[in-house]
């Protein structure tokens, strides 16, 4: 059954949207419900990671809102076109949706499984010593960058100003060092190379910092978590800070700053932002420290900030230099 493309306000003149495969609600095994919640818990943990609302999903890769939301829910039996397209529109492979890479070995699943089993809370520690063991970062080196993670609205760009000032040392954006990477602004970034092409960017310009070793405080992108090897560099290359705050905290200091970005003209505006905090909280949680802005003035969260300095002897030691 082919359905009529649908024509909605802007940007549905533009795109034809075309539902002539959608989903068999019929699975005669138990196995085929089964991968298909789990391909729809994949997708929604992905987009939200991304900060990418359905909406903006739909329009990208030309796939109609309401077969993502049975997508998502795990009973729309979507077509490999139509998964590529969603795969493409999110910058990732078609794979990475469907199932984990099965060519490992023996030792890697080994490894993999015992990981598995390991609580949350206890993969630092595990990241740390591994880290020690076979890493080559050297703590020094590492201790002479601090990295600001979280969500925007979170006082990166605020604090960390406040904090390289404190320190004597030099405060990058590395948003403001993608555009020097591509040579243009981020906007025309996204606009030409897509958020795949933003992310080896940012990746690119982290890279550089690193290489060139200048003590620094660095603001970081919110998505940055997003990026496997990208945060995984980040987390071996500085010592890193999540400031966390609640959603209403983080919609009201947007707000504030008079831009919405991924969250304009979206009525679900709040539950996008506790589902986005939530797919990533796990991940920023990866960080060294954890500073709560949340009911804390400007110079309060500085103070918790520079007492996370003070608290790593290696940091504290190498800035009193």
């Amino acid at each position: 059954m082919h359905y009529i493309s649908l024509c909605r306000s802007g940007y549905d003149a533009r795109m034809k949207t075309i539902d002539s495969t959608m989903p068999e609600r019929a699975h005669s095994r138990p196995e085929d419900a089964t991968l298909l919640h789990a391909i729809g818990l994949r997708l929604r943990t992905l987009r939200a990671r991304r900060g990418v609302t359905r909406r903006d999903l739909s329009v990208k890769s030309e796939v109609s809102e309401r077969y993502l939301a049975q997508l998502e829910s795990g009973s729309g039996n979507i077509s490999v076109l139509l998964l590529q397209r969603v795969a493409d529109a999110l910058g990732i492979s078609a794979a990475e949706l469907v199932a984990e890479p099965v060519e490992r070995s023996v030792e890697r699943m080994k490894l993999d499984q015992f990981i598995a089993t390991l609580p949350e809370a206890r993969l630092p520690e595990v990241r740390d010593i591994l880290q020690a063991r076979f890493g080559n970062p050297s703590a020094f080196s590492r201790a002479e960058r601090i990295a600001l993670i979280g969500l925007r609205g979170a006082g990166k760009s605020t604090l960390g100003r406040m904090l390289a000032q404190r320190l004597g040392i030099g405060f990058v954006e590395l948003d403001r060092e993608v555009e020097r990477e591509g040579r243009m602004e981020l906007s025309d970034i996204f606009a030409v190379h897509g958020q795949e092409g933003f992310r080896r960017l940012e990746r690119a310009a982290l890279q550089r910092l690193v290489r060139e070793g200048t003590p620094s405080v660095i603001a970081t992108g919110g998505g940055i978590v997003a990026d496997a090897d990208t945060f995984g560099f980040l987390l071996d290359s500085c010592t890193t800070v999540w400031l966390r705050a609640s959603p209403e905290e983080h919609m009201r200091r947007v707000q504030e700053q008079g831009d919405l970005r991924p969250m304009r003209d979206n009525r679900r505006a709040m539950d996008d932002l506790r589902a986005i905090l939530a797919s990533r909280e796990s991940l920023y949680a990866r960080a060294d420290f954890t500073v709560d802005t949340s009911g804390r003035s400007v110079d309060e969260s500085l103070t918790a900030l520079v007492g996370c300095v003070a608290a790593d002897e290696t940091a504290a030691s190498v800035f009193a230099r």
